[in-house]
C-alpha cells in the first residue's frame, strides 16, 4: 500500500466546484488503478502555537482546507499510473482547479501502521 496526502486551501465560495472537480479527479484515478480516494472538508481546523494547516498552505481569509488522500497498491503502481496519467489528455483537459494548486501540499508515504480497515 502506498499513500499520496494533500492539504490544499481552498476558497469558502467555491465548495461546490471543488466537490465537482475532486468527483471528476477521484473517477480518473480510480480508473488508473487507485483503490480509495477521500476529501474531507474542513470542520475543525485549529489555529497551532508555532504551525498548523493554515500556515502551512498560506491560507487566506474565507479559505477552508481540504485534507485529502489517496490509497495506491503500490509506489510502483503509482509511478506506473502516474506515467500513464500524463500521457492521458483528459489530464491537461480536466480544467484548471477551483484553488490556488501553488499552494497544494502533496507528500508520497509508505504506512507503518494500517489498523482497522481491510
Amino acid at each position: 500500500m502506498h499513500i499520496c496526502g494533500m492539504v490544499i486551501p481552498v476558497p469558502e465560495d467555491r465548495l461546490d466546484d471543488y466537490r465537482q472537480w475532486a468527483e471528476a479527479s477521484a473517477a480518473f484515478f480510480l480508473e488508473y488503478g487507485c483503490l480509495e480516494v477521500v476529501e474531507s472538508w474542513e470542520d475543525f481546523v485549529p489555529d497551532g502555537r508555532q504551525t498548523d494547516f493554515r500556515r502551512a498552505v498560506a491560507a487566506q481569509p474565507g479559505e477552508k482546507i481540504v485534507f485529502a488522500w489517496q490509497v495506491w497498491p503500490s509506489k510502483a503502481f503509482l509511478e506506473a499510473a502516474e506515467e500513464r496519467m500524463h500521457q492521458d489528455p483528459r489530464m491537461d483537459s480536466a480544467g484548471a482547479p477551483p484553488f490556488d494548486a501553488s499552494r497544494l501540499i502533496l507528500g508520497a508515504f509508505t504506512p507503518l501502521v494500517a489498523a482497522g480497515r481491510s
